[in-house]
């Protein structure tokens, strides 16, 4: 368990485990709709960690993003308003509203395909290269790259809806 990207495997097969251990067929494939449908558990990365996040729900403009392999981000390194129009006491605040950088990550994640019964928006978007730099609220605190190649949260501070995070 020293080497980072295999302690990330390991929780990530860990929750699917923990989704499937009732599957007699002994076949352990992450369902999208099983993990859409619920509240996922938690998944802590160590930091450094290399991982795959497929998005397949986003809650605001710096997350928590879920990824159908478990863990849920929220994007390292930016700042957005929460869904209630709020930032928190001593954290930086962006102009723009809460709703416009949760649809700014939403594009960018391939669009809307619906909301889930928790308020969270689900997109389908291919495999993001992520890199866990640690963890907030039980959320893997990450810096992941886009399919193109570009850093998500470059991306999104292009969109003039979020800020740098100090």
């Amino acid at each position: 368990m020293n080497n980072p990207a295999t302690s990330a495997e390991l929780l990530v097969m860990r929750y699917r485990l923990q989704i499937h251990a009732s599957q007699p067929s002994g076949i352990f494939n992450c369902h999208r709709s099983m993990i859409e449908e619920e509240i996922m558990p938690a998944t802590i990365l160590a930091a450094a960690a290399a991982f795959v996040c497929t998005p397949i729900a986003v809650w605001d403009g710096d997350g928590p993003i879920w990824c159908a392999e478990g863990p849920k981000i929220r994007v390292g390194n930016i700042a957005a308003r929460e869904r209630d129009e709020t930032c928190r006491p001593g954290h930086p605040c962006p102009a723009a509203s809460g709703a416009a950088a949760r649809d700014a990550m939403v594009a960018l994640l391939g669009g809307p395909r619906g909301t889930l019964s928790t308020g969270h928006v689900r997109v389908r978007a291919p495999a993001m290269q992520c890199q866990a730099t640690g963890s907030s609220y039980e959320r893997v605190v990450a810096t992941c790259r886009l399919p193109n190649g570009r850093d998500l949260g470059a991306a999104m501070l292009a969109t003039g809806t979020v800020v740098p995070w100090r």
